[in-house]
C-alpha cells in the first residue's frame, strides 16, 4: 500500500508560497472587480460610500466560494497551480468543504492582525495602511519558519498542509 499523495513530499519554500500568494492577488483583483461590479448593479448602488458594509460582506462570501471550491475540487486555486502548490489534508487526502471554509476563514490571519492595530491606532493614511499589511504579512510568513514543515499557522491550526505538486509527465 503506498502513503497518499503528498505525505511524503518536502514542503515548498515560503518564498514559493510567498510568490503564489502575490500572484493570487493579482488574479483576485479581477474577482473583486467583477464582484463589486455586479454587487453594485444588483442594489443599484449609486454612490461609493453607499452600502461599503454589504459591498465588503458581499466581497467575502465571493472570496470564499472561490477559495472554498477550489480547494474542494482540485486542491489548487489559479495561482496554486501555477506554483505547482496544493493543499491536502493532514492525511495527504483532498479537503472536504468543512475544512476548506475553516481554511479560508482562519487564511484571514494573514491580514486580521494588522487591520485591527490600524484600526486601533486610528491610522488613516494609505502609506501607514499599507505599512501595517506589509509588515503583518511578512511577519506572519516569518512564523511558518518556526514550524518543522514550514507550514502558516491556519494550516496548522485547520490541520491542513500545503505540498509541491509537480505536474504529471506523460
Amino acid at each position: 500500500m503506498t502513503a497518499p499523495a503528498g505525505l511524503g513530499a518536502a514542503p515548498p519554500g515560503l518564498a514559493r508560497r510567498f510568490a503564489a500568494f502575490l500572484y493570487e492577488g493579482v488574479l483576485l483583483f479581477g474577482v473583486t472587480f467583477f464582484a463589486g461590479f455586479l454587487y453594485s448593479v444588483l442594489t443599484r448602488q449609486q454612490h461609493a460610500m453607499q452600502g461599503r458594509a454589504g459591498l465588503g460582506a458581499f466581497i467575502f462570501v465571493v472570496l470564499g466560494l472561490y477559495f472554498v471550491g477550489f480547494w474542494t475540487r482540485s486542491g489548487q486555486t489559479l495561482a496554486m497551480k501555477t506554483w505547482h502548490l496544493r493543499v491536502v489534508d493532514a492525511a495527504g487526502g483532498p479537503l472536504g468543504w468543512q475544512r476548506a471554509l475553516l481554511r479560508y476563514l482562519l487564511s484571514w490571519l494573514w491580514f486580521l492582525p494588522a487591520l485591527l492595530s490600524v484600526w486601533a491606532l486610528g491610522l488613516h493614511g494609505g502609506g501607514a495602511i499599507f505599512g501595517s499589511l506589509a509588515a503583518g504579512v511578512l511577519a506572519y510568513l516569518l512564523i511558518a519558519r518556526l514550524h518543522p514543515q514550514r507550514q502558516l499557522l491556519h494550516d496548522t491550526i485547520c490541520g491542513t498542509r500545503v505540498i509541491t505538486q509537480l505536474p504529471q509527465r506523460r
